[in-house]
């Protein structure tokens, strides 16, 4: 498990916390469902994915309403996915209190790097300075289950 500082603030009666056993785990993974990026995510893969990133989920009286991670290695490089909130909550700022947590998470400053991809959200993330990709860099990514890699004779 990724060891990383905890973090907790509250708002009224939401509350934010990077405590993974905080979780509803059964209710991020129906909220991911219902997105175009997560709707084929297993339980387990998701489970797996909390234990390994650094996660931040909001709650009201103990309801899971938002969930956000980032993909680190706690040095050089992160990776912010899996932004969410239930439908229920949207526009009360839950989803800029997420990204501004771990923007500022402890574990995530003096980063070379911190990536995401979005559809529909650009306006949220350069709020917290994210840009279009720079021009002399081409993304590239290998999808689906990793094929073995060719042996040397």
């Amino acid at each position: 498990m990724l060891a990383d500082t905890p973090i907790e603030e509250q708002r009224d009666d939401l509350v934010l916390s990077t405590d993974r056993s905080r979780l509803d785990v059964e209710a991020v993974h129906g909220l991911l469902l219902d997105t175009f990026w997560g709707a084929s995510m297993p339980r387990q893969v998701l489970e797996r994915a909390i234990e390994n990133s650094i996660c931040v989920g909001v709650t009201e009286r103990g309801t899971q309403l938002g969930f956000a991670r980032a993909i680190t290695d706690l040095a050089t490089f992160a990776y912010l996915t899996d932004v969410i909130v239930a439908d229920e909550a949207r526009g009360r700022g839950i989803g800029a209190w997420m990204v501004d947590a771990i923007m500022r998470h402890p574990d995530l400053q003096g980063l070379r790097r911190f990536a995401l991809l979005t559809r529909n959200a650009q306006g949220l993330y350069e709020k917290f300075g994210f840009s279009v990709g720079c021009a002399t860099s081409t993304y590239m990514e290998r999808k689906g289950p990793a094929a073995p890699l060719p042996r040397e004779p």
